[in-house]
């Protein structure tokens, strides 16, 4: 395979990392970069992954794949190379930074990988080449991941333990303004713990991949707002729950600012959400905030 080189400068895709930290000079690649910024969305996880993590990573990669949105991430065991291979499998082309020289491919059984997401469109690219210095990888591992992000809209961490890698991805996303999520899970188990921690101090909680899409591509709703509030009248049994489900309507998710807007009383907003979470005409989001089924 020929080894390519680019400077971030050189292409509309990577000119986002023009203002980073310790932004590359120079990225040594296999495949094709995108000519234009497309919506790219990155997917880090534990290497030792569980079931859990497995199923939602690839279904939101599949789903991204789908719709013509790239997948960055590492090429790394676990969650990494399941995300590249969902993205693939729908179709789409994933992009995946290595923090190894770019003639070695690490780990060297996701060589096959490698070359399948090269083959399909996508990129292998390292900042690194035989002769230079890389000094401890693991420091040339955490390196990569402030390209990872930064070649992101989107950061979406699926498992991590307390002390990973994949939160110092998190690190860098919340460093560079990007939107990060994390994916909840069981809080007895060792590679939730990181994810867990995030959504406490104040990354959005991934809660599938509806509403995720939603989120990441808000014009691709099958219905208009005009069309819901149009039909709100219809699940309302009272001027209390129509304010509500309007306000819904218009994507304000928020309990405390609806109530704030309404002016209603806290007995009141509970007790008319509630009986719209019994209907099943809304859902929680959880952290009070709601959101129209």
């Amino acid at each position: 395979m020929k080894i390519n080189e680019i400077r971030p400068q050189d292409s509309k895709y990577l000119q986002g990392l023009e203002s980073i930290a310790l932004k590359p000079k120079l990225l040594y690649y296999y495949g094709n970069w995108p000519k234009n910024r497309v919506k790219t969305v990155a997917i880090v996880g534990a290497r030792k992954n569980t079931r859990y993590g497995e199923e939602v990573a690839y279904k939101l990669a599949k789903a991204l794949g789908e719709r013509g949105i790239i997948v960055v991430s590492g090429l790394a065991y676990g969650i990494d190379s399941i995300a590249a291979q969902g993205c693939l499998d729908g179709g789409g082309k994933t992009i995946a930074i290595l923090g190894t020289e770019i003639e070695r491919i690490y780990p060297t059984s996701h060589i096959a990988l490698a070359e399948k997401i090269i083959e399909n469109g996508g990129v292998v690219a390292s900042e690194y080449h035989i002769g230079d210095d890389l000094g401890d990888h693991r420091t040339s591992f955490l390196y990569r991941n402030r390209i990872i992000s930064a070649l992101s809209d989107v950061v979406v961490v699926v498992e991590a333990r307390e002390k990973s890698g994949s939160l110092n991805t998190a690190a860098h996303a919340l460093e560079q303004g990007k939107d990060l999520f994390a994916v909840p899970g069981d809080i007895n188990r060792q590679t939730s713990q990181g994810c867990n921690r995030l959504i406490m101090s104040g990354a959005n909680p991934y809660l599938g991949v509806e509403d995720f899409i939603k989120y990441l591509l808000p014009n691709t709703r099958t219905r208009s707002k005009q069309a819901k509030k149009a039909q709100i009248s219809l699940f309302a049994d009272n001027e209390e729950e129509r304010a509500i489900l309007n306000l819904l309507s218009e994507d304000i998710r928020d309990g405390d600012i609806i109530m704030e807007k309404l002016q209603m009383n806290v007995a009141t907003f509970n007790q008319t959400i509630t009986m719209l979470e019994i209907k099943g005409v809304i859902r929680s989001l959880g952290a009070n905030c709601w959101t129209l089924n």
